[in-house]
């Protein structure tokens, strides 16, 4: 996986452990954040992660501390810690293991460039029970294009999060968990286009609607409007939940959309 923005990673990873999680793997995580950090982003998403972590089905790991105690960083430590991972979820009778792994040690000063390459052949060898996945996650402003194509080449299949509108001033994406749209910025009457192919998407694939708002800065009436449309176009039984900052709050507000029944409104702490 490949992404820019920290809440892309989170989703999709949170998606990835979900899955595992409800098929019984063993799931686990190697994160250069916080492991409280990641817990409390995957118990936001409604993923009992210390329930998990109580049962043994779930371990999330700082990566530092696993790889930099040593001083050295290299492909060699990491299979190592992945082999491990694999022994330990078959010796408490999982049937397979899901890791998703923050793929910066590479770039720690400790590591030889080359490493990167390394590990992701080694690890070829890893796959060959049918036991394990493995989500390396590439942060594209860390990571030059060589390096990215060079990763890209070694793995079965590449994600993303889809972008609807990426640009300086706004993003609107898609979310995975809790599923629909996410958007950060400013969005006013000029971007009415991507919004309203996001908004059509989620209509399609969702039953509850969640339209993420929390790192919006500006949002104008007729963008609102827009959305508060779609959300009077639900039909019984379906819902719209919009997360947003009092300011934001005040717009949807103005507007008559905070009184739909479709629409459920989330305030910033």
């Amino acid at each position: 996986m490949t992404f820019t923005d920290p809440d892309e990673r989170v989703d999709l990873v949170a998606e990835f452990v979900a899955d595992g999680l409800e098929r019984g793997q063993r799931v686990v995580c190697f994160t250069d954040s916080q492991p409280d950090g990641l817990m409390k982003e995957l118990a936001i998403r409604d993923i009992a992660a210390t329930v998990a972590v109580g049962r043994g089905q779930l371990a999330i790991h700082d990566i530092g501390e696993k790889l930099l105690a040593t001083g050295v960083v290299s492909a060699g430590e990491m299979i190592s810690a992945v082999r491990a991972e694999v022994d330990t979820a078959k010796t408490n009778g999982f049937t397979a293991v899901r890791i998703a792994a923050d793929m910066c040690w590479a770039i720690k000063p400790m590591a030889a460039a080359e490493q990167l390459i390394a590990f992701e052949r080694e690890a070829a060898a890893l796959f060959d029970g049918g036991q394990l996945m493995l989500f390396c996650q590439y942060d594209r402003d860390s990571f030059d294009p060589v390096t990215l194509a060079q990763a890209a080449e070694t793995h079965p299949k590449a994600v993303a999060a889809l972008a609807y509108h990426d640009t300086a001033l706004l993003r609107i994406c898609r979310q995975h968990r809790p599923p629909g749209i996410r958007i950060s910025g400013e969005l006013d009457y000029t971007n009415l286009d991507p919004l309203q192919q996001a908004i059509a998407e989620a209509l399609r694939l969702d039953k509850t609607i969640y339209v993420n708002l929390a790192k919006l800065h500006f949002i104008d009436i007729t963008a609102a409007t827009v959305i508060a449309r779609a959300a009077m176009s639900l039909p019984l039984g379906r819902e719209m939940v919009i997360l947003c900052s009092r300011e934001a709050a005040v717009v949807f507000k103005s507007i008559g959309a905070a009184q739909l029944p479709q629409v459920r409104m989330q305030s910033l702490p």
